[in-house]
Formats: structure tokens, sequence, C-alpha cells
């Protein structure tokens, strides 16, 4: 599967944009007392997210090829490889779940956005993930990571009430099926002291509503991981780790801004889920000095040395 992109750097939502419309063509060719944490911890998987793949490949002005990265990724001793979901040809993620298989990678979380803040869009947006993820499921994915679409201002009261109640049916429907739900966030949802992240976790329930842990996000919204963990920690059923320094983007997973000493500390003390995905981005002011093969390579050692994962 390739896929082209122009010299501009493009933001993860515009990526998978293009990403989708291209994979239509090339991929046709103790102190936790959850039962459900402590099951999640019992099994331990590294993966990388193809986002910064894709940017890579866009800086050297080539096509992504997610057969190379797939090949790339078993070589450097990471489990999966974590793409988005195409609501509307779910078909595409069972594919690509063989394509994981044929490299000895395995099927394990899928991105997926949707309109959760309106009702009549919510309820066709959940019922559509709902029932692309029964193909998903048989497929061998576990778990969606889930980042309700912006809408460039805060949303209302009313908008958020409407977003928690169709996130809290999506993450029962996908309970029902042997699934999870991981919530996502990024700065939109960061504004206002956090306003849409705490809504969304204070009016859902943790076995139903669970966290796609972006640290590196997280920090950058101006709330402390560790201080993230303890409110919400006992949701999380997905990491996805990045690094920076000095508040930019570091090229590779090492010391910097975010203290993942002290986080994997409190994961590992407290049964956390260990499914961590390495989602390594440029952005302006980000040094480059290897190519992104190596830059994943010493981030799966990193994730090894210090999740011992």
């Amino acid at each position: 599967m390739r896929v082209g992109f122009r010299f501009a750097l493009e933001t993860r939502r515009q990526f998978l944009a293009r990403l989708n419309r291209a994979v239509c063509v090339g991929l046709t060719c103790p102190l936790i007392c959850s039962g459900r944490a402590q099951a999640d911890a019992q099994k331990t998987v590294v993966g990388s997210n193809v986002y910064g793949w894709g940017q890579y490949a866009q800086r050297e002005g080539k096509s992504l090829d997610v057969g190379e990265v797939l090949s790339a990724l078993r070589d450097t001793g990471y489990d999966y490889l974590e793409t988005f979901l195409n609501v509307a040809v779910p078909e595409e993620s069972s594919r690509f779940a063989e394509q994981c298989k044929t490299r000895g990678l395995q099927p394990v979380s899928l991105y997926v956005g949707g309109r959760f803040h309106e009702t009549k869009a919510a309820k066709e947006t959940v019922e559509k993930i709902l029932a692309a993820a029964t193909i998903c499921h048989e497929a061998g994915f576990q778990v969606f990571s889930c980042n309700p679409d912006p809408i460039g201002r805060e949303k209302t009261d009313e908008e958020l009430k409407i977003q928690a109640s169709a996130l809290a049916d999506l993450g029962s429907g996908l309970k029902a099926l042997g699934m999870k739900l991981g919530v996502h966030q990024h700065l939109p949802e960061m504004k206002n002291n956090a306003r849409e992240f705490h809504y969304d976790f204070q009016h859902t329930k943790p076995d139903e509503v669970g966290w796609c842990y972006d640290v590196h996000w997280v920090w950058k919204g101006g709330i402390q991981p560790l201080d993230a963990l303890k409110q919400y920690g006992e949701r999380v059923v997905t990491w996805h780790l990045r690094q920076s320094r000095d508040g930019i983007w570091w090229e590779d997973l090492d010391s910097g801004d975010v203290d993942y000493a002290a986080v994997a500390r409190y994961a590992r003390e407290r049964g956390l889920a260990r499914r961590f995905s390495v989602e390594l981005a440029i952005e302006p002011g980000t040094r480059i000095t290897r190519n992104v093969v190596e830059n994943h390579r010493r981030s799966r050692e990193f994730v090894k040395k210090i999740f011992g994962a």
C-alpha cells in the first residue's frame, strides 16, 4: 500500500483523510479494583501509530508504503501498527489485519473520529462505528481509540451532554462485542481547564468509556501526567507515547518534558493496561538527525527500559 504526500506537513486529521482515500485503493491489492484493568495488564504489546511514518515519508517527498512500515516494525521489535478505521468500508480493516499477520504482527487497535455532539449525527456515528466494529472484532482488533471531532470552538453544555451520552452508547456497544473504547484527546479538548476532557469522563462509566491516554497531549494541555492518572487511570485501555524537549516534539521517545519513568512506575504498581503505541511526530522546530526506522528502534528500546514492555 503506497500513499503519496505533499511536502508541506499536514495535521493529523488531514493526513488521515488523505490516507483514507489512498487505502481504498491500496488495500484492495491491587490498588485498582477493576478486573478489566487487571485482565488488560496481563498481556503487553507495543505498537506504533501510522501518523509519524506518514510525516517522515512526506518530509522526504516519498510515498508511504504500509507494507514496508509493517516489516520495519516487526524487525525492530514491535507488535502492531495502529492505523485508522474507515467506517464506510470496514472490510479494509480486515484486509489490514491479514496484512499485519503475514508480517508477524497483530491487529490490536484502530483510530477513529466522528461527530458525537449533535443528536442525529451522534446516533448515526455510533451506529456506523458499531456496525464496523463487528467486522473489526472478527479480524482480531481489540480497541478503538476515538477522538470526537472538534468544531472550532468550545462545545456547549448541551453538546457535551449529547456527546457523553453517545460515547456511553458506543462504549457499551463495543463492550458487548468484546472490544474496548478509549477516548483520546488533542488540544481542543484541553481548553478552559480541560473542560471537555473532564466532562467526557465525569459523565460516563469507567467500564464502558475507557481512555486512550496520549500522555504528551494531556501534558501539553496543562495537566501533569500523574495527576491525570490519579483521576482517570482506571480507564486506561491503551497508550499513545510521544516526547518533547522545551515544548518541541523530539524525534524519538527519550527523556524530556514528560517524566515517563514516574508514569511507568504508577502504571506498573496499579496494573494498568499495557497496550503501548509509540507515536513519533514532526512539527516546526523538531530536529531530525536519524531516519524513521532508527528513531522507532530507539523508541522501542526506551519503552522496554522504562515500561518493561
